[in-house]
């Protein structure tokens, strides 16, 4: 284990690599807010989040000031909304978002995660009233994130479920099309959504967890990216095994940075102390890219042969490390591929360096899924399904966390560009192949079993 001081040692020699606490984020328990009245439950969800969040921020702050490493979000993530306000219709749950909204920017937090759903075997009425929601309740507020886990390897895939969440996205992005559908940026579909994960926006507190806690999310492609070009201008002739030793001494050291910041703010909140996901999230700033760790490897760009192989090398080895730096990493931990929050991918998309396939491959090997894509927006609800069905599968086969953040923007096509803005960046958009067709597959609805490998018990 280190020490404070070589962890502070640690901190010096990585402060111009990007390192950073990403995400700091609060979980709050609401399940006990329920009420059939609406304005009894909000009141309740409005004065729990204040309540436990209202010093979050200045800790956050006072802490990074303390160790020079920046907390770089403050963000909250509560209970299932479905389950929360499972007494409520489809308008009451875009108000509950509203209040979701406002109690957030009461708090400064940045984003708040958990206009969710979990919809793997079947779907119940409140499940049914917050999907209904999801496209104007995202429309309609500046910091709710929403996910739905619509598959797990347990239960199979839920392909009603999948197929409403195509129609969701393409009226989210409709409501938003004067910003190239951006509310779809806020929504994640998974397949084995964890329950600890601080990265938005698939984050939410999960029904077998505390009634808060503190769970960090600790980024570092640049740092990985500076280590393994420093090791290589040292030795040329270092091979991948050892590289991968390289990768995983690094994210091991990282995750002790995250674990003791976590641990401080949860102290100093009194709060319990979660997991630390040690997740490459990139940003579109140079330097801080997951696409340039491949160019450090020696691939030409990220989708070229050899890019799945360097991905299953790179989240083998900051998965190790952080496990044996840490009994309390959970959440993803391992490396995201936002296309258009990532600069380095994005460019590759430019290129036609990679392609939704290859996407897709290496999603088999990554730690997420189909990450923030800009698709045409004439892509059909019905191909969108069909998308995430394929990456739910990927997910449930291969028993792993799968997710897809797609993006059809309203009245572009593939070749012309998207932007998000912040954070979420900018992407040339993707062609999809028979995208503006119905899918009769996806149609048929029902569920796709689960896969043998469930039988576990």
């Amino acid at each position: 284990m280190l020490t404070q001081r070589e962890i502070l040692s640690t901190l010096e020699m990585l402060k111009n690599e990007n390192l950073d606490v990403r995400t700091v984020t609060l979980g709050i328990n609401l399940l006990d807010c329920a009420s059939h009245n609406l304005e009894k439950l909000t009141n309740k969800i409005r004065t729990r989040i204040t309540h436990y969040a209202d010093n979050l921020v200045s800790v956050c702050n006072h802490v990074g000031q303390k160790y020079g490493i920046p907390v770089v979000n403050k963000r909250i993530a509560v209970s299932p909304i479905a389950a929360v306000a499972a007494a409520m219709s489809s308008s009451q749950m875009v108000a509950v978002a509203q209040v979701l909204d406002g109690a957030a920017a009461a708090v400064d937090v940045d984003f708040i995660g958990g206009f969710s759903s979990l919809v793997e075997k079947g779907i119940a009425r409140g499940d049914m009233a917050l999907l209904e929601a999801i496209p104007h309740a995202l429309a309609e507020t500046q910091r709710v994130c929403a996910s739905v886990n619509v598959a797990s390897t347990k239960a199979g895939i839920n392909m009603d479920a999948v197929l409403l969440m195509g129609k969701a996205i393409k009226q989210a992005a409709h409501l938003t099309a004067k910003n190239d559908g951006i509310a779809c940026a806020k929504l994640c579909v998974f397949a084995n959504i964890p329950q600890d994960m601080p990265f938005m926006a698939g984050a939410y507190l999960g029904l077998g967890e505390a009634d808060a806690v503190i769970n960090v999310g600790v980024s570092g492609p640049g740092v990985v990216k500076n280590a393994v070009e420093r090791a290589l201008k040292s030795n040329e002739q270092l091979d991948l095994g050892q590289i991968s030793e390289l990768i995983k001494k690094t994210a091991y050291k990282v995750t002790r940075v995250g674990e003791l910041i976590g641990r401080e703010v949860a102290d100093h909140l009194n709060i319990r102390f979660g997991v630390v996901d040690l997740s490459l999230a990139p940003t579109p700033n140079v330097g801080d890219s997951v696409g340039e760790i491949f160019q450090s490897l020696g691939l030409l760009s990220i989708g070229v042969p050899g890019t799945t192989a360097a991905m299953a090398l790179i989240n083998d080895a900051v998965k190790k490390g952080g496990a044996f730096a840490s009994s309390r990493v959970g959440g993803l931990s391992g490396a995201f591929i936002p296309v258009s929050e990532d600069l380095n991918i994005s460019e590759a998309v430019r290129k036609g360096y990679i392609g939704l396939e290859k996407l897709e491959a290496i999603t088999a090997v990554c730690s997420v899924g189909l990450d923030m894509i800009a698709l045409p927006g004439d892509t059909t609800a019905e191909t969108i399904a069909a998308i995430m069905a394929d990456e739910m599968a990927i997910g449930v086969i291969n028993n792993k966390t799968t997710a897809t953040r797609l993006i059809p923007v309203p009245g572009k096509k593939a070749g012309d560009s998207a932007y998000f803005g912040g954070l979420l960046g900018q992407s040339t958009i993707i062609p999809v192949n028979n995208g503006n067709n119905p899918n009769l597959f996806v149609r048929r609805g029902g569920l796709i079993p689960a896969p043998l490998q469930s039988l576990t018990n």
